[in-house]
């Protein structure tokens, strides 16, 4: 899940759109019920979509959805599933956190859940450096799932790798080998760079130290490094590497917080920030914000005045310019512009109004 197959959810308007959310678990016995929680679910929501349609008119929509749920393998599942459908389109989602379990029937898909987990949840990615193969994972706090997509995981296929090294006299093996593992990395750097097109996230780096020193030598992603794990992890399984790679990611955010704050110090002395969800969320429009900071558990239910302005939340759910949670919406509004988002301890902007913004001008 990255923010480019969400964005790509929110952009869908199709009546029925169905979403089905459940908390599931990744190990025996807790994931028993697990199956029976997701039929449930799925009977209610084809319940929920006869009381309103005829079968034939939601028969494609009810093929993908079960589609959808045959596909799911039980024995590896995470702390939740979102599964989408309508007549035209399908999508299941593992999900690092538990979401409410609810179904819903809209225009459009219930992505809430997805873009707080996205935005509040610690993401990076875990590039294992190997031969055989190199994977990448996406993490969030320490755990991981591996990502197969953008062709990963990749294996090295040419000589050094799967196939044996040119031979003869006067063959320089080490050189040749040297070569042959410089264009297989190049390789996977070119597709960490489509993945970080899509999701720029910081990386956490693993490998032995000579696959490290290539790495070093030749990627265009160095400014993405969160840090690096020396030795060979190429057997090590999903919660044991995320033991090793998240006191490095914590590290990592830690010193980020640390620099954010002290730029917000030199942005309020050249008068190049803004403090409080009013003043934040009218510079994030006019793409100004280049660093949101805010605090970890700051929430603001929100409402839109008619003139642009964002007010605090004095109506209910059914109205359309309501926001349960307006910081989500402006995080969104950042990041599609360019900017970034640091989240810091709780208290560390209790004079900014917990929320505050470092401008491009």
């Amino acid at each position: 899940m990255n923010r480019k197959e969400i964005q790509q959810l929110q952009q869908m308007r199709e009546y029925p759109s169905l979403s089905v959310l459940a908390p599931t678990h990744r190990t025996a016995p807790d994931n028993q019920q697990d199956p029976i929680r997701v039929k449930n679910l799925v009977t209610e929501a084809t319940s929920r979509l006869l009381d309103e349609f005829a079968k034939r008119e939601i028969e494609p929509l009810l093929e993908r959805l079960d589609f959808l749920v045959e596909e799911i393998d039980w024995r590896y599942t995470l702390d939740g599933v979102a599964l989408f459908a309508n007549k035209d389109f399908a999508a299941r989602f593992d999900l690092p956190f538990s979401p409410m379990e609810r179904v819903a029937i809209d225009e459009t898909f219930a992505t809430r859940d997805l873009v707080f987990a996205l935005n509040r949840s610690p993401r990076y990615y875990v590039l294992v450096l190997s031969e055989q193969p190199t994977r990448l994972f996406e993490a969030s706090r320490d755990k991981l799932e591996e990502v197969r997509t953008g062709n990963f995981p990749l294996e090295h296929t040419g000589p050094g790798g799967a196939t044996a090294m040119p031979g003869g006299h006067g063959v320089q093996q080490s050189a040749h080998r040297d070569e042959y593992d410089r264009q297989f990395f190049r390789k996977v750097d070119e597709e960490l760079s489509n993945v970080l097109a899509d999701d720029p996230l910081p990386i956490v780096v693993t490998g032995v130290t000579r696959n490290l020193a290539f790495w070093d030598e030749l990627s265009a992603n160095k400014t993405h490094i969160a840090g690096t794990l020396e030795g060979s992890h190429d057997s090590t399984n999903h919660h044991e590497l995320g033991q090793l790679v998240w006191p490095i990611m914590q590290e990592y955010m830690a010193t980020q917080r640390a620099e954010v704050l002290e730029r917000l110090g030199d942005a309020i002395g050249a008068k190049k920030y803004a403090a409080g969800m009013g003043e934040c969320w009218q510079m994030a429009q006019e793409g100004r914000g280049e660093v949101l900071i805010v605090e970890e558990d700051f929430h603001y239910p929100g409402q839109l005045h008619p003139c642009g302005l964002l007010m605090p939340a004095e109506t209910d759910l059914a109205d359309a310019d309501f926001m349960g949670d307006a910081v989500d919406d402006l995080i969104e509004c950042v990041l599609d512009k360019g900017g970034r988002v640091v989240f810091v301890d709780n208290g560390s902007l209790e004079t900014h109004g917990r929320i505050a913004m470092i401008t491009r001008y």
